[in-house]
Formats: C-alpha cells, sequence, structure tokens
C-alpha cells in the first residue's frame, strides 16, 4: 500500500483533463488559475499555480532567549517586537477569505514560546480548520506550556536540535542545555498520549548541519527517534557573520556540474550505500556529470523558489506581509564568502488591508509570477560582482528585489 496519497482524474471528450474535487480545492485549481505544466522524465509535473495560498508564516516575535552562532540577529540591525492582539486579530480575520484555510506556521526569526499569548493565538489559529505548526529551541518548552499547546490542537511541533551531545549543543545554541531541551521534549511527548508515533501533534527535529556538528547528524536522528520524532529537516547554514563562513559544507555544490543540466548525463539506480560502495560512489559524485538518482535530477532543486512553488507568504511581528523568510527582515549574509545586503520586500501591513487584498496585489502576483519563471542572474553560481552584493538588482536587469543570490531557490537552505 502507498503511503503516498494517489488520486485518479479523467480526460473528457474534448481532450481536458478532469480532476476530482479534493484535488481542485487543496491545490487552488480554480476557473481560470494559470499553471505551469513541465515534461519530467516519468510524465508530466504540474506546478501549483501562483494565486494559491496554502501556507502563512507567522512571526509571533522575533525576540529569543537564545544567542545562536548561527542566528540572523549576528547579521541585523532590526527593531525587535512582538504581534499584538490588534495586529493578529487582523491576520485571522484576512485568512477567513481563503478556502480551504491554509497552514499556519507560528515561526520567523524569532522563539515563538517567548511570546506571552502564543497558546492562545494557537488555538485562534486552529479555529479556522486548518493545519497549525510552530517552531521552537525547546527550552521554554514546560509541562504546563506542553499541555496547553496539545489542548490548542497544535498539528505538528518542529524542535531545532543542533548537536547530540551537550559540549556540540551548545557550542551552537549560546545558553541552552541540551539535557533541559530533551527532558521538556520527552514530557511532551509523554503528554500527547500511549502512542508516540501517532499521536498528536506530531513532533519533527530541524538540523542545521555545519563542519562543527556533521558528526553528529547520524545520533541526532537517533535521538529524534527516541522521543518520538516523525519528521527529520536538515538544512545547511547560511553564514551571516564572516566567521560562520568558514562552518559551510557546500563551498563547490554551487557550481558542481553533478547538480545542473550538463549535457554529460550521469543516471544511478538505489544502492546500498556501505563500505563496499562508499569510495565508488564518492568519485562518481565528484566526476562532474549531470546526475540522476533512480530516475529524479539532482537539478531539479535549481532556480525553484520553496516559497513561491509551495503557495507560501509571511507576516512579520509588526504585520508587514513578505513573500518569504528571507525578505522578512533586512540583513546581512555571506555568498561565497562575499558579504551580501539583503534588503527586506513589504507588500503591505495586514492592519492597513485585508490579507486578501495584499496576496492579489497586481504588484505582488507579478513578482510570484517572475520568481517562477526565474530569469534572475546566477549569483550563487558566478564569480561575482558589485550587483550581487545586494537584492536591489542584478546584471539581467532585474529590479528590485532579486532573487539570484538566493541559498533557499537553489536547494541549499530548508526551512519546515
Amino acid at each position: 500500500m502507498s503511503l503516498r496519497p494517489e488520486f485518479r482524474a479523467h480526460v473528457d471528450e474534448e481532450g481536458r483533463l478532469v480532476l476530482p474535487p479534493e484535488v481542485v480545492s487543496r491545490y487552488g485549481l480554480r476557473p481560470g488559475a494559470q499553471l505551469r505544466i513541465e515534461d519530467a522524465a516519468n510524465g508530466l509535473r504540474l506546478r501549483q499555480p501562483i494565486t494559491h495560498l496554502a501556507k502563512v508564516y507567522v512571526e509571533a516575535t522575533n525576540r529569543c532567549n537564545l544567542e545562536c552562532r548561527t542566528c540572523i540577529r549576528n547579521g541585523w540591525n532590526e527593531p525587535l517586537g512582538q504581534m499584538d492582539s490588534a495586529t493578529f486579530s487582523c491576520v485571522i480575520d484576512g485568512l477567513r477569505a481563503f478556502p480551504p484555510p491554509p497552514t499556519i506556521f507560528f515561526g520567523g526569526f524569532g522563539e515563538p514560546l517567548a511570546h506571552p499569548n502564543i497558546i492562545e493565538m494557537v488555538a485562534q489559529a486552529k479555529a479556522l480548520g486548518g493545519r497549525v505548526e510552530l517552531i521552537t529551541n525547546g527550552i521554554l518548552l514546560t509541562k504546563d506550556v506542553s499541555r496547553r499547546l496539545i489542548t490548542a490542537g497544535l498539528d505538528l511541533l518542529w524542535v531545532s536540535l543542533d548537536g547530540a551531545t551537550p559540549e556540540s549543543y551548545a557550542d551552537v545554541r549560546l545558553g541552552a542545555a541540551l539535557p533541559e531541551l530533551l527532558a521538556n521534549l520527552k514530557a511532551f511527548r509523554d503528554a500527547r498520549g500511549p502512542d508516540r508515533y501517532l499521536a498528536l501533534p506530531r513532533i519533527g527535529i530541524v538540523f542545521v548541519v555545519m563542519k562543527c556538528n556533521v558528526a553528529d547528524l547520524p545520533a541526532v536522528l537517533r535521538l529524534g527517534e527516541r522521543l518520538g520524532a516523525t519528521r527529520f529537516l536538515v538544512s545547511n547554514v547560511l553564514p551571516y557573520t564572516k566567521e560562520m563562513c568558514q562552518e559551510t559544507l557546500y563551498p563547490h555544490v554551487l557550481t558542481s556540474l553533478v547538480y545542473s543540466h550538463s549535457i554529460y548525463h550521469l543516471e544511478l539506480p538505489k544502492l546500498d550505500v556501505s563500505p563496499i560502495t562508499r569510495k565508488a560512489l564518492y568519485e562518481v559524485m565528484r566526476a562532474g556529470l549531470s546526475t540522476s538518482l533512480a530516475g529524479s535530477s539532482l537539478a531539479e532543486a535549481n532556480d525553484r523558489c520553496p516559497f513561491i512553488e509551495r503557495g507560501v507568504t509571511a507576516i512579520a511581528w509588526d504585520g508587514s506581509l513578505s513573500p518569504c523568510l528571507p525578505l522578512l527582515h533586512s540583513h546581512v549574509s555571506f555568498l561565497n564568502q562575499q558579504e551580501r545586503v539583503s534588503r527586506r520586500y513589504v507588500v503591505g501591513k495586514v492592519t492597513d488591508r485585508a490579507v486578501r487584498d495584499l496576496w492579489n496585489a497586481p504588484d505582488y502576483v507579478a513578482f510570484r509570477e517572475r520568481v517562477q519563471l526565474f530569469e534572475f542572474s546566477p549569483c550563487t553560481a558566478c564569480g561575482g560582482c558589485n550587483l550581487s552584493e545586494t537584492n536591489e538588482e542584478d546584471c539581467f536587469g532585474n529590479p528590485f528585489p532579486t532573487c539570484g543570490g538566493c541559498l533557499w531557490a537553489q536547494g541549499m537552505i530548508h526551512c519546515p
């Protein structure tokens, strides 16, 4: 039995593809919707229409109880604050206009559990009828908070876990203690009910991989399984300081032919990864051929904005709506060892205009179309010029905001 949902469609007498109502609703395939169709290796791939809102990141606060080496706050000068009740009411009221209700994800660039009203916010979000998720560093996840989150109807709790030993964990997340986090997460797991893997909320683990902690990844996966986690997400680190550039594990990936659409193409089957195959696979992956694994090209993640492709928008604590998390706040990061200044892009504020009006604003729709085409200059793979030092414009003539230097769009950085 397949764990992947499968739907049956048919072609009518005029050659039109007729999809079942649940698919039409889930992916926003309403009359007049435009979507792109790509010729994939084993069939056709339909890309979700840019008019469909499927997920909203809500930044309850950009304050945090920790000071992590990996944090964006090391590379910005943004005001700190928390979403007030009036602004959150505008978010909730605005999302009522979207059938079906989008997933609401409490996360941004702060610790959601640091907001004094986060439990009530989760409950109000769940009352809309969609999925509700939240990410936390776990230190504020007390037994009382766990119980109240479960009662509020949270569907999935993501926990950042960047080390498997107290020493490696504290090296990344300054001010945090791994034993305290693990005790909190165990209490959360037990509070859900007897079935640790099927009970709600589900548990997910997020691991930011670096040179200093990559050896911990297998142990983190085992640790997560014991704590009842069923979802695991690994992301590269985005350096917000010059120091963190030394921790990246992708200095050659961005220009590697393995992840490109080169004329030299290699198709690999599924293979056991073992001491027998390890050396050969390593050398093959370093051979410089565009590679597919079990029919899926490793280049498919290139020039694909995960936020646009998945119908996502993001709302900062002050009510500012932006197309994605990277554009939620102005900040400094490093690309190819060079400083890059990214200016935030705000479509509007939910306190001034309804979320639906902001989502359908012509400039915002045009921006999503532009990003889906992704005809930006290849700043991530290029040696760099002065235009790649900001997101103001690029050498192809694209105006602000440009996305050619975005590592999310190259499959390097992942968000849950």
